[in-house]
C-alpha cells in the first residue's frame, strides 16, 4: 500500500474532535454531518498495536507528540485509505442491489474549511457522513463456523447461545444458512461481548432489533454472492446501524465489509475441517496468538507482519473492486 503513513490526526483548529476510535478519528463538520478519517492504526483483540516514529506525525501542522495514541500505535501504510475506499465501493454495490437501503455516506469530498496543506494527506481516507443515533450493538453475521464461534461451539455446542446442529467441522458453512450473532459495542478500552439475539433486542428495542437482524442477513447474503464471484468467501462480517430519528429509518453506518470488519478467505484453497488462509487481519491475530501476545498491551509488530498484512489487505481490495491498488 503506497502513500503517506497516517497514525494520528489533529484537526481541532479546523473541526471539533468528536471521538478517536481504534482506527477512525471523527470530527464535527456541522450539526448534521461528521468527518470520518480512517488512519493506518490497526488493532487486534481490541488492542491497538504500538511503536510509531514521531516523524510519522510531523506532516501535520497540529502535531502533538503527547497526544493519545502517539506512542502506542504502529500502522499498516495506506490501510486507512484502502478501508475508506473499499467501504465506499460496498455502499455503491449494496445500494444498487437494494435500492431502498440508506447509508450514512454523504460524500468522499473534504469539507471546504480543511486547509490546502492537509487535503492531499486526508483525501481518499476521509468521508463525510450523516450524524445519526448509533445503535450500541454490532450486527455480526456468520456464514461459516470459525473464530470465537468455533471455540464456543466446541465447548458448549452453541454459537452466541444459539443451538447449532451437532457434528459441524471447523470452517464449515452453517447448514441452515447464515446466522445473526450480535455483540455489544464496548466503550474504548473495553472488550465487546458476544450476546444472544434476544439480549440485542433488550438493548435496542424489539422494533429495531428485528429490522437490524433482517437487514444484516440480507446485506451479508448479497455481499457473499458478489464476493464469491471474485474468488473470496466472506466467512463472517460485522455491520453497524444508526437511526434517523426524523424518519425512523435504520441506516447502514461505519465501515462495511472490509478486512478489518470481516473474515475473507480465498475460495480456491477453502477446505472444511481446518483453519483457512485469509485476506484480513487474521494473519496478525495468528501471530499474536502464536507469540503469546493475544490481548496484551504495548505489542510491537515486526516489519514482516506489517508487510504481509498490507499485502493481504491489498489483495482483498483488488479482487473485490477489480482495480489495482496502485491505479486507484
Amino acid at each position: 500500500m503506497a502513500g503517506t503513513m497516517m497514525i494520528y490526526t489533529n484537526l481541532v483548529e479546523d473541526l471539533p474532535l468528536v471521538i478517536r476510535g481504534k482506527v477512525r478519528d471523527l470530527y464535527m463538520v456541522d450539526e448534521q454531518t461528521l468527518l470520518f478519517v480512517a488512519t493506518d492504526r490497526i488493532s487486534a483483540y481490541d488492542v491497538i498495536m504500538k511503536n510509531v516514529r514521531h516523524a510519522d506525525f510531523k506532516l501535520f501542522r497540529h502535531f502533538d507528540p503527547t497526544a493519545d495514541h502517539c506512542e502506542q500505535s504502529k500502522g499498516i501504510p495506506g490501510k486507512g485509505a484502502l478501508l475508506n475506499l473499499l467501504s465506499a465501493h460496498w455502499f455503491q454495490v449494496l445500494k444498487a442491489a437494494i435500492p431502498s437501503l440508506r447509508t450514512h455516506l454523504v460524500t468522499l469530498d473534504l469539507p471546504a474549511n480543511i486547509p490546502k496543506s492537509l487535503r492531499s494527506q486526508l483525501r481518499n481516507r476521509s468521508m463525510q457522513v450523516r450524524k445519526l443515533h448509533i445503535f450500541p450493538i454490532e450486527a455480526i453475521v456468520r456464514g461459516y463456523i470459525t473464530g470465537s464461534a468455533w471455540r464456543e461451539y466446541q465447548n458448549k455446542g452453541t454459537v452466541h447461545g444459539i443451538e447449532v446442529r451437532q457434528g459441524l467441522r471447523e470452517s464449515e458453512a452453517f447448514p441452515k444458512g447464515p446466522i445473526y450473532t450480535p455483540s455489544t459495542k464496548a466503550e474504548a478500552g473495553k472488550n465487546d461481548e458476544n450476546i444472544h439475539p434476544d439480549r440485542a433486542a433488550e438493548i435496542v428495542g424489539e422494533q429495531y432489533a428485528t429490522r437490524i437482524q433482517d437487514m444484516a442477513l440480507s446485506l451479508y447474503s448479497m455481499a457473499r454472492s458478489y464476493a464469491i464471484e471474485r474468488g473470496i468467501i466472506i466467512a463472517d462480517t460485522k455491520f453497524e446501524f444508526g437511526l434517523d430519528t426524523t424518519t425512523d429509518e435504520v441506516v447502514l453506518v461505519d465501515e462495511v465489509l472490509t478486512p478489518d470488519s470481516s473474515r475473507f478467505w480465498p475460495a480456491s484453497s477453502y477446505r472444511i475441517g481446518e483453519a483457512q488462509d485469509s485476506f484480513d487481519k487474521q494473519f496478525l491475530r495468528n501471530w499474536l496468538t502464536a507469540e503469546g501476545l493475544k490481548g496484551k498491551e504495548d505489542v510491537e509488530m515486526p516489519d514482516e507482519v506489517v508487510r504481509k498484512t498490507a499485502e493481504k489487505y491489498r489483495e482483498a481490495f483488488e479482487r473485490l473492486v477489480g482495480k489495482r491498488w496502485e491505479d486507484v
